[in-house]
């Protein structure tokens, strides 16, 4: 086995992992992290197509039936929330794979519930596990992988967003119509079991060691992870790191104070903008698209179907988002698909007012999807850049919750809207949101492309920044 080049004690675990030529193993780690992200993807976009069946079955008046629609995202508030405190106090990896556990379960709870008010608690677990995997998820990868591919990896993997959004339409588009949405939900249990693999395969984040305090575990994980590259690189030697000193934890302040702290203040103001105004849009219109469509006059079949197939403008929108972020930069590629989303809302909104023909509601619907997927993508990369190790999953995962509570609301604000201002009004309460998020991000937003995680967390109020390694992590 090659033996990696670093000592402990003059170079730190992120000095370590910057110098790593991208590797196999890298892609490794970004497969199998991406696949548990899927997973719970699929989870979440489910009840866009099973929505109209329960609505049906239990006889739900529309404010109930956003009622049901919400219930994961209060869960997920109290996950994303849970979730980053518990992150940066015992570590990514047990949070991740007990998130993992916990949506599993209560996916198969789903499926016994024979009254809805059952259905709504076991939604409510089934969002805590759902809100704690997310924010770990992007913190974790975002930690293992070099600046010059961060961002792109970390879009990437949303882009299995959008995958999942579409199994979940292909599941229900075969599953739903013969067996019912019990059956649905029994079926999506079964990923699940995906945590032995990822017990496996993923290690402890060593940055996240080291800022613990924990540097022997964090050099075994870190001379782990080199003689892996070099085997997967086909390299005898590695380059050597920046000397850096050793970074010690942080006493006497939790992460959540740190998030509003001076040097962050800016970053978390925006960022829960982003995601509140964000979401909210977002799961206001995907949560009713099936059932806005049956309202429409479609077959279940018929608005599984088109839903599905607006979903597929999602392929190409993260696809072109995550070569944008690279390119462009995260707070241009961030405001345009939130512009680009929100123009679109309001125009597939007004082709189902006026009677549009399928076309030109599929057209409309791909294009809006086109940007909204690609702005999850960028709020999954740009996130976990604004804090430092300490906070990182502090900030990512409370940022989650806001947005979830984003989540909880716009389903039920549909159901309250769409009998007084009907679907026009509803994709124009989307479009609205979206405007909001974009103005957050162009007036508080920083650039984050082509920084160190460790010189952006050094960042000073001024804005200014320094590419790595010349700044140290001053959370450290």
């Amino acid at each position: 086995m090659p033996t990696p080049t670093t000592s402990p004690t003059r170079s730190n675990a992120a000095a370590r992992l910057e110098r790593l030529p991208f590797s196999g193993y890298h892609k490794l780690i970004f497969i199998v992290v991406a696949i548990a992200f899927f997973f719970d993807s699929v989870d979440l976009a489910t009840m866009t197509f099973i929505l109209g069946s329960i609505k049906q079955e239990f006889g739900l008046s529309t404010a109930m039936t956003g009622v049901v629609a919400s219930a994961s995202f209060f869960g997920m508030v109290v996950g994303a929330a849970l979730a980053g405190l518990l992150a940066d106090r015992f570590g990514r990896r047990p949070v991740f794979q007990w998130s993992m556990v916990l949506w599993g379960v209560a996916s198969y709870l789903c499926s016994t519930a024979q009254s809805v008010d059952a259905l709504i608690v076991w939604r409510v677990l089934l969002g805590v596990g759902m809100g704690m995997e997310f924010p770990v998820a992007q913190t974790l990868l975002s930690e293992f992988v070099p600046t010059a591919n961060r961002g792109r990896l970390i879009a990437l993997m949303d882009g299995f967003w959008p995958l999942g959004f579409i199994t979940a339409g292909i599941v229900s588009y075969f599953v739903l119509p013969q067996f019912g949405w019990r059956a649905v939900f029994a079926l999506l249990a079964i990923p699940a079991v995906f945590v032995l693999i990822v017990r496996r395969i993923v290690p402890e984040s060593p940055r996240w060691l080291e800022h613990a305090g924990r540097h022997a575990e964090a050099d075994a994980v870190m001379c782990g992870i080199e003689a892996r590259v070099m085997r997967s690189a086909g390299v005898a030697m590695l380059p050597r790191p920046s000397l850096q000193p050793m970074a010690e934890p942080v006493r006497g302040r939790g992460a959540l104070r740190e998030i509003w702290s001076g040097a962050y203040r800016r970053r978390t103001t925006m960022v829960w903008l982003l995601w509140f105004f964000a979401l909210l849009g977002f799961y206001g219109l995907t949560s009713w698209l099936g059932a806005l469509l049956q309202q429409a006059g479609f077959a279940v079949t018929q608005s599984v179907y088109y839903t599905v197939l607006i979903s597929l403008g999602g392929v190409p929108g993260f696809l072109c988002a995550a070569w944008l972020v690279e390119r462009w930069g995260r707070k241009p590629t961030c405001i345009a698909s939130l512009l680009g989303g929100g123009m679109m809302a309001y125009l597939y909104g007004q082709s189902a007012l006026y009677g549009g023909s399928v076309a030109l509601l599929v057209g409309t619907g791909l294009a809006m999807q086109f940007f909204l997927f690609g702005m999850w993508a960028v709020l999954y990369t740009y996130t976990p850049e604004q804090y430092g190790t300490g906070s990182r999953a502090t900030g990512s995962g409370f940022a989650s919750a806001v947005g979830r509570i984003g989540s909880l609301i716009g389903p039920y604000v549909v159901g309250v809207v769409l009998p007084v201002f009907g679907q026009g009004g509803v994709f124009t309460l989307g479009a609205l949101s979206f405007a909001v998020a974009a103005l957050a991000v162009w007036v508080l937003g920083i650039e984050t492309r082509g920084v160190a995680l460790e010189a952006l967390a050094s960042e000073e109020a001024t804005g200014e920044t320094q590419l790595y390694p010349a700044v140290a992590d001053r959370s450290s």
